[in-house]
């Protein structure tokens, strides 16, 4: 048993001070097999504690439909068997480029304030989640240091109230380790999101001085601690991809630790967003209240080990740093990777209405469109069908309001794509007509003032000035199609249609390996019912990660759906093993 506490300038292990080196890894965003590994590599790299948040949705996606919650815990006692401490911060509100910033579609109330039916549930979940917490604490025996109230409360709000009823109820559960927040240097952050008599932390990526002494003006004393130290970056769909110099992020690394600070590495190993969790940011500025930014499948962040588990030129520079703090263990065996490349022609497929037919919810019909969080698609797609009365001569048709993006069908025939920012069709429609909207989610907005805003149609369906009513609406679940059993495969048709594909995999030396999707579109893909995630053509990620665990020897079962063109000379996928590591990670000095 110990006792972990902030001293007026350092934290306090026993009474004597220790500087948290902290790395994070999100346990959602690594296949399980695979934690022990990532664990250690943290371990290799000098540091000496782990960071996880605790997204909400993924753990209960339906009210009271709890899916295995103890997932934390077995983390946490995977991170005390690496000989790591830890830091857990279970939101509710996470952000993490995480679908919904963590938080649940199906909520009521107003969420992130003190409003009564929201805190509720926040009650009902934390009673849940958090014994799991308590018992691993560090006064206990376990490895748990600390836990974070809310996250980046003051870039949001201004509820103090709000905080201080999170604060209270972490008490109630039994949280006797120290709480904290953590917010940007910035004053209005500062002060929107710190509690009194809880220790304040600030995020950033540069500038380490100028941050501190912005939190010392609020926070004359307790420990510094950067809980976020940005030490990379998140891709969207349709951007570069993002990188930092390892010698511009070593450098920065070192200014905080010469500040006589804590650290934690935002992230240490990234990982991936598996099964369409992937958030969206909004652009804009400093008002993320401009277009939509989705977050692409893999969550590398350019992190000192990779998306793959693999050491880069970012963890030799950070380990050089680090060693001067502590010590260095040596770096664990890599896990194997795929021994022999395949390549597969996928021979069956599903139209997506038969897919839908059949994997579905029950169809709405009303006046105007449903939103996803009227039919209780999270993460998914849905099938809005409208008729256009005739006869009537050609007018646009309107979308309005579409979030996020729409495939359109006139009496059966593609008619174009549509987006949030053009939600008109260039053809005129004429009517009678028969009007199919097949719309998807790119992912919620994580961050910023247009958080848990609704999915679908929001506005309406125009035909020119004229709404057109009778809307019918069939919602399709991703994790519907975790599992294919008992749908119905014919042949693929050979025109690039979207829909269901399937095939097998053969695989000899089953590991960690690559997936190729050459000439697919948009959709996602499973493996042995696994989601690895999105694809999506038009980048700058151009293959899906599929963790060695997921593999068997022999045959592995893959389907691919395609929602918008398969590729027209044949629906071809490729698994090879990573490419080698191309650098000697051990410190030069």
């Amino acid at each position: 048993m110990s006792e972990f506490s902030t001293g007026e300038t350092d934290f306090l292990l026993d009474g004597r001070p220790v500087r948290l080196l902290s790395g994070a890894l999100h346990y959602f965003r690594v296949h399980e097999a695979h934690w022990g590994h990532r664990l250690a590599m943290l371990r290799a790299m000098g540091l000496n504690c782990v960071e996880t948040y605790v997204p909400w949705n993924l753990h209960e996606p339906r009210p009271g439909d709890f899916r295995d919650a103890e997932a934390l815990g077995r983390f946490l006692d995977a991170a005390q068997e690496a000989g790591l401490w830890a830091i857990v911060r279970p939101g509710p509100y996470i952000c993490a480029e995480w679908e919904n910033g963590g938080l649940p579609h199906w909520l009521r109330g107003r969420a992130r304030t003190s409003d009564e039916v929201y805190l509720g549930q926040v009650e009902r979940w934390f009673r849940r989640l958090l014994p799991q917490v308590v018992e691993r604490q560090v006064d206990r025996g376990g490895p748990v240091l600390m836990v974070q109230v809310e996250n980046e409360y003051g870039s949001y709000g201004s509820d103090t109230g709000y905080l201080r009823r999170l604060a209270e109820l972490l008490r109630a559960v039994g949280v006797t380790v120290p709480l904290f927040t953590s917010d940007g240097p910035e004053d209005h952050m500062l002060t929107g999101g710190s509690l009194p008599g809880v220790l304040a932390t600030v995020n950033f990526g540069s500038d380490a001085r100028a941050a501190f002494e912005t939190l010392r003006r609020y926070r004359p004393d307790g420990p510094l601690m950067c809980m976020e130290f940005w030490c990379g970056w998140f891709d969207h769909w349709g951007g570069e991809h993002v990188v930092r110099d390892a010698g511009d992020a070593a450098a920065a690394l070192r200014e905080i630790l010469e500040c006589g600070a804590s650290v934690n590495l935002y992230m240490a190993h990234g990982g991936t967003n598996f099964a369409g969790w992937s958030g969206a940011n909004r652009g804009g500025g400093a008002l993320h209240d401009g277009p939509l930014e989705p977050d692409v499948t893999s969550y590398d962040y350019d992190a000192p080990i990779d998306e793959y588990g693999r050491p880069t030129e970012k963890f030799r520079r950070f380990r050089e740093v680090l060693a001067e703090y502590g010590p260095v263990a040596e770096l664990p065996p890599a896990p194997p990777v795929l021994g022999q490349p395949d390549e597969v022609l996928l021979s069956g497929w599903a139209a997506l209405s038969a897919v839908l037919d059949a994997r579905g919810g029950a169809p709405v019909e009303g006046p105007v469109p449903p939103g996803f969080e009227e039919l209780d698609v999270d993460r998914g797609l849905v099938r809005y069908e409208v008729d256009v009365p005739g006869p009537r001569q050609p007018y646009p048709l309107i979308a309005r309001g579409l979030r996020d993006l729409a495939v359109v069908y006139v009496d059966g025939e593609r008619a174009g794509v549509l987006t949030e920012d053009d939600g008109q069709l260039d053809k005129p429609v004429a009517g009678p007509a028969r009007v199919e909207l097949w719309v998807e989610s790119l992912g919620r907005v994580n961050y910023g003032p247009r958080s848990g805003e609704a999915k679908g149609i929001t506005g309406g369906l125009l035909h020119e000035r004229q709404f057109l009513h009778g809307v019918r609406a069939t919602g399709l679940r991703l994790d519907a199609l975790d599992s294919v059993a008992g749908l119905a495969f014919g042949e693929v048709p050979g025109d690039g249609s979207p829909g269901l594909y399937r095939g097998v995999l053969s695989v000899r030396g089953a590991g960690d390996a690559v997936l190729e999707l050459p000439g697919w579109t948009r959709g996602f893909v499973w493996v042995n019912g696994f989601d690895l995630g999105r694809y999506w053509s038009v980048g700058p990620q151009r293959s899906l990660y599929v963790p060695g665990p997921v593999l068997r020897e022999g045959g592995n079962d893959v389907w691919v759906l395609e929602l918008e063109e398969a590729p027209a000379d044949g629906p071809v996928l490729r698994l090879r093993a990573p490419d080698p590591i191309l650098l000697d990670p051990r410190p030069t000095s």
